[in-house]
């Protein structure tokens, strides 16, 4: 780890106030710190501001509505994961949340903070020494990305937990910024970019997700692969949003995280409703599935490794939700 470069901790005390001080040129937004202060530390980051979120009460905010769930960005994910209400109604959330790292992680972790985590690689989540040795990579100081060298493309994998569960559910977001508020789609606060990832604007942050409540008959669930049962980010995970009614489908819903840049929402389910869930639907799920992830060797396992677990996952979780 290297020592931590001079920065300004801010803690503002409204949103209002926290927009000015994001607006600032080199700020950047604090809350868990899981992820931010580890990159501090091998000096991946080095902001001039540091504003930390966590006496900002909207954002700490966590209300039902006939719509669903308005989640603020720095509710704990030990919080979601342990709320009987989300347990009960968002299921696919509660479990996502509880995958992540271990609970003293969790306990300072936060919704918005895992869904704006920086995206992973082996050559770039390393010490500032060994970057150096190796002339940087693509992301991050350097002019070749090491996993695709021909390439001028981040291949870095985005590797949250939370973001899959919340497609799963079309969840939108709230954003606060100097130029105004605005909601989106989930998935377009997203780039197919490892080294750009979030399609943030300058000073721009999450409020607030809103979680829609699933129809009556629609089953949710989140299951996550990763080498260790604890603390490790996911060689592949899969959220799934379905219903079935007299064995055939009627809606369906896929999205996946650690095998790309960005969390992925599965295209081309759509047309599987209406068939029976049998093992020629689940053949074609795994192919659709093995067609859009693009995994490369930004972990320690082989890629196709990670790509045949995210569709054996996906198969898998359709089969239990269909016979519910």
């Amino acid at each position: 780890m290297e020592t931590l470069a001079e920065f300004s901790l801010r803690r503002p005390a409204s949103v209002a106030e926290a927009t000015r001080l994001l607006a600032t040129p080199g700020a950047r937004a604090l809350a868990g710190g899981t992820d931010l202060v580890v990159n501090l530390r091998r000096g991946l980051e080095k902001p001039a501001m540091l504003v930390d979120l966590a006496g900002v009460p909207e954002l700490d905010a966590l209300s039902w509505s006939d719509a669903g769930c308005e989640i603020g960005a720095c509710v704990t994910l030990a919080r979601l994961a342990r709320d009987a209400r989300v347990r009960k109604e968002l299921p696919v959330l509660a479990q996502a949340a509880q995958s992540v790292a271990a609970p003293t992680h969790r306990s300072a972790a936060t919704l918005g903070g895992n869904l704006c985590l920086d995206t992973r690689c082996v050559y770039y989540n390393q010490s500032e020494g060994w970057r150096r040795s190796n002339g940087y990579c693509l992301k991050r100081g350097g002019e070749t990305c090491h996993v695709a060298p021909r390439g001028k493309r981040c291949h870095a994998a985005f590797s949250g937990d939370v973001a899959p569960a919340l497609l799963a559910l079309e969840a939108k977001v709230e954003l606060a910024s100097p130029a105004g508020g605005r909601k989106i789609p989930l998935a377009e606060l997203y780039r197919d970019d490892g080294a750009t990832h979030l399609a943030l604007a300058p000073g721009e942050f999450i409020l607030c997700v809103l979680a829609p409540r699933p129809a009556l008959g629609v089953h949710t669930a989140y299951r996550k692969v990763r080498q260790r049962g604890s603390i490790d980010f996911p060689l592949a995970g899969v959220a799934v949003a379905l219903a079935c009614a007299h064995g055939r489908l009627e809606e369906l819903r896929i999205a996946l995280t650690g095998t790309n840049p960005r969390p992925l929402l599965l295209s081309g389910t759509e047309e599987l409703l209406g068939k029976q869930v049998d093992e020629s639907l689940l053949a074609r799920i795994a192919k659709l599935v093995q067609k859009q992830t693009s995994p490369v060797r930004t972990t320690l396992v082989q890629a196709n490794y990670r790509r045949q677990v995210a569709a054996v996952t996906a198969q898998r979780l359709v089969k239990e939700l269909s016979a519910l």
